[in-house]
């Protein structure tokens, strides 16, 4: 029997189940579900609203605002664009992936290791944001929420009038292993056993273990996906898009296990891909799929590992549109198992194990290297 099709045979009936969690859903998004935002500096205070943290985990987003100085952020912005320059990395990304980005600049570099991204990864200031946030999951020593390890990945550097990197939306980390993968699988127990309103998206249980298939787009567990803003950018700029809705997951998983899905597919979720959410299947959740606010250098944007994000088709600002994706990904045994090979690629300039092997940075002039890390950064690349 076809392994999709004997995995649906296993499972309750799930109608009642898909109609509980379909309604919650239209709920949420009628009345508005919108990203919340807050100042860094009213967490750090203690003059958060006091219902903040139930807020982000039901939106399964946030952005925080003023985790860097605006002066820092450009300084940062301005240091990487002449890194790229300095280094020809235009023409070097262009060499990497012909025709990728039309007759227009690359929008998204194969870089990871400029000294501006080195920085802020290991800043003291966004370990203790990244701390906070993981303290928002159930950890249940899974992984230590107050210890996190590196995650290098790239920057974008969106230019007005690009229609190359648009993204549909789509929900990262595995695609038909939620459903087919044991290690996986675990996470969403509640969902297959017909209790989705019980499904706790911020249950880490089964989510820092090793191992598991289809774990596509990142080999580590990241508590947040993120990036921290170089420029200012908002809706119609080209930028990020969610659905801000934790428990839509559940609303996923369930769509693709009722009567009228072929007993083969899983509503167009394909193994090794993102699972792509569109309008064939997903169309009433579409509809909650939110531009994000608009931020200033500084800024912070991030989002469960489970929601449903999109970039914009074009981007129709003024002024470039650019981040480093700098992620939550605490210390966990999956994490760690990440941080070897990730420092010798350090070390040499290569791409990260996670990504492509451009290795466009290995002969970089201004490239960071082991010297510039701190004593947090070390502690974060696995060194001690």
């Amino acid at each position: 029997m076809h392994r999709v099709a004997a995995f649906k045979r296993s499972l309750p009936e799930l109608r009642a189940a898909f109609a509980a969690i379909d309604g919650e859903i239209a709920r949420a998004l009628d009345a508005g579900a919108a990203v919340p935002e807050v100042a860094w500096r009213a967490i750090e205070e203690g003059r958060a609203a006091a219902g903040l943290p139930d807020l982000i985990r039901a939106r399964g987003c946030v952005v925080i605002r003023g985790v860097f100085d605006r002066a820092q952020a450009e300084d940062w912005d301005a240091e990487i664009g002449a890194y790229l320059a300095a280094n020809d990395a235009d023409a070097r990304s262009r060499a990497a992936r012909p025709g990728r980005w039309g007759d227009g600049p690359p929008q998204m570099y194969s870089i990871y290791w400029s000294r501006p991204q080195v920085a802020a990864r290991q800043s003291e200031r966004l370990a203790a944001v990244r701390a906070w946030l993981n303290r928002l999951w159930r950890a249940g020593g899974a992984f230590d929420p107050e210890r996190e390890c590196t995650y290098a990945d790239r920057i974008r550097r969106r230019t007005p009038g690009d229609a190359t990197l648009g993204l549909g939306p789509h929900i990262d980390g595995g695609t038909t292993g939620r459903w087919l993968d044991p290690v996986q699988r675990k996470t969403y127990r509640a969902v297959f056993a017909g209790n989705p309103l019980g499904f706790d998206p911020f249950d880490a249980a089964g989510r820092a273990a090793p191992g598991g298939e289809d774990a596509n787009a990142c080999a580590m567990f990241r508590t947040w996906q993120g990036w921290t803003a170089l420029t200012a950018q908002g809706p119609g700029d080209g930028t990020l898009q969610v659905l801000p809705v934790a428990r839509a997951i559940a609303w996923v998983l369930l769509r693709a296990l009722l009567p009228d899905v072929a007993a083969e597919s899983l509503a167009g979720a394909e193994t090794g891909k993102a699972l792509w959410i569109t309008p064939d299947w997903h169309a009433p959740v579409l509809r909650g799929l939110v531009p994000i606010p608009p931020v200033a250098p500084g800024d912070t944007v991030w989002w469960h590992p489970d929601l449903v994000h999109a970039v914009e088709p074009r981007h129709n600002g003024r002024a470039p549109s650019n981040v480093m994706y700098i992620a939550a990904t605490p210390d966990c045994p999956r994490n760690r198992a990440h941080l070897a090979p990730q420092f010798a690629a350090f070390r040499d300039g290569r791409s990260p194990p996670d990504f492509p092997g451009d290795d466009l940075e290995t002969e970089f002039a201004g490239r960071a290297g082991p010297a510039m890390l701190s004593a947090l950064g070390r502690q974060q690349m696995g060194l001690g």
